[in-house]
């Protein structure tokens, strides 16, 4: 992978006429020790995230050895990559084949399930394994997330006590999870899932083996600016301690976008300029999915080329390059006000969700990756709660 200092010497050599996306692993490292140093317990890394082999390595290399994983493809990926790995089938559901896959070719324990249905697949798919570690996924309110999984997934209270008792009749290890939603902006979603864990302890009088926090860390985008991660896990060990179990169950997460969003970056072209519409060589059928219908709002900067960049900032919308009028972008981005037709931007945060989005529509695709060694447009781990940024 070809290596540039920054982004400005990347587009003054290459000049793209195509998007480029661009992988800081100094970024992935700062994140992974972060997590590895503060968290009360074992780091999965979501591979759906960001399943680029680049980044993989990255994460591995920066002592990340367990993944959260939602399919057999994602399984290979990983044990291709580092054959000790382990491995947690989080999917709660998964086809037969799968199942049996992952357990006798590929040598997963580990499996989430949130219906006595699912349960029974892993049971008889298995041969009814007596070495099962089995994790049952609650639903939680996620009120407090930009994106909500609660309507796909969790088992609802009354059902969640009726599993849990099954899976402790059926597993090794028994596991009680949750997820907060992607892009949680209140620390106190966190608390609410353990106690929702403490409440099924309480009335099963099962102590779980493990209890998985999930995942939700978020990350820090112009109009989305979350308190300090470490606001998150001191809510979380706060909450655990206010247990007080006789035994302490062993304590897990899944972190994927505030691991990777700031290790990625895609550069666009500016293709036409329509007063404050910018048609760009990249869109929600490329990396800039979540600019589309969840509307998030990438930082944004005009790249130097020489010519002096208004101060004065307009903000924008941006068109992709398809016939899709979904193809849309409402912003808004800041950007100067003498942007024009060649100019080139740089869209940040988007090393969470911006490689797996992309289609082959109307046959645009770009897999131009490039490796930089500046640093991130925005930072949680440097920037949270120090600086208030601009919004339009």
């Amino acid at each position: 992978m070809q290596k540039f200092k920054d982004v400005n010497e990347l587009v003054n050599k290459l000049k793209p006429d195509y998007p480029v996306y661009c992988i800081r692993p100094e970024s992935i490292k700062i994140s992974t020790e972060f997590f590895r140093k503060n968290f009360p317990g074992k780091v999965l890394y979501a591979v759906k995230t960001n399943p680029n082999e680049k980044i993989l390595k990255s994460i591995i290399a920066n002592k990340i050895n367990d993944f959260d994983v939602a399919s057999i493809n994602e399984i290979k990926l990983i044990k291709k990559l580092k054959q000790d790995a382990k491995l947690y089938f989080m999917h709660t559901v998964k086809s037969r084949e799968n199942i049996a896959e992952a357990y006798f070719k590929l040598g997963v324990k580990d499996f989430a399930l949130d219906t006595k249905e699912e349960l029974l697949k892993i049971l008889e798919s298995t041969n009814h394994a007596k070495d099962l570690n089995l994790y049952v996924r609650i639903a939680i309110s996620n009120e407090h997330a930009e994106i909500d999984l609660s309507r796909k997934f969790g088992a609802l209270p009354s059902e969640a006590l009726g599993l849990v008792r099954l899976c402790k009749e059926n597993s090794k290890k028994l596991g009680i999870s949750f997820h907060v939603g992607s892009q949680c902006m209140h620390k106190i979603s966190f608390s609410k899932g353990i106690n929702e864990v403490a409440n099924i302890i309480k009335k099963t009088k099962i102590i779980p083996d493990v209890i998985n926090v999930g995942g939700g860390f978020p990350s820090v985008y112009p109009d989305l600016n979350p308190e300090p991660l470490n606001n998150y896990l001191e809510e979380i060990k706060k909450a655990l301690f206010k247990l007080k179990l006789p035994i302490m169950p062993k304590i897990m997460c899944e972190p994927g976008r505030a691991i990777v969003a700031e290790s990625g970056s895609t550069i666009v072209k500016v293709i036409l300029r329509k007063k404050q519409k910018l048609y760009i060589n990249d869109g929600t059928y490329g990396t800039l999915f979540d600019a589309g219908v969840p509307n998030f709002v990438f930082p944004s900067k005009m790249i130097s080329s020489g010519r002096i960049q208004s101060k004065k900032l307009t903000a924008y919308s941006f068109f992709g390059p398809t016939c899709d009028s979904l193809d849309y972008m409402n912003g808004p981005f800041l950007l100067p006000n003498n942007i024009k037709e060649g100019d080139y931007i740089e869209l940040g945060q988007l090393g969470a969700y911006g490689l797996t989005f992309r289609t082959k529509f109307n046959g645009i695709y770009s897999n131009h990756i490039y490796e930089l060694n500046d640093k991130p447009i925005m930072s949680i781990y440097e920037d949270a709660g120090k600086v208030n940024y601009l919004v339009a």
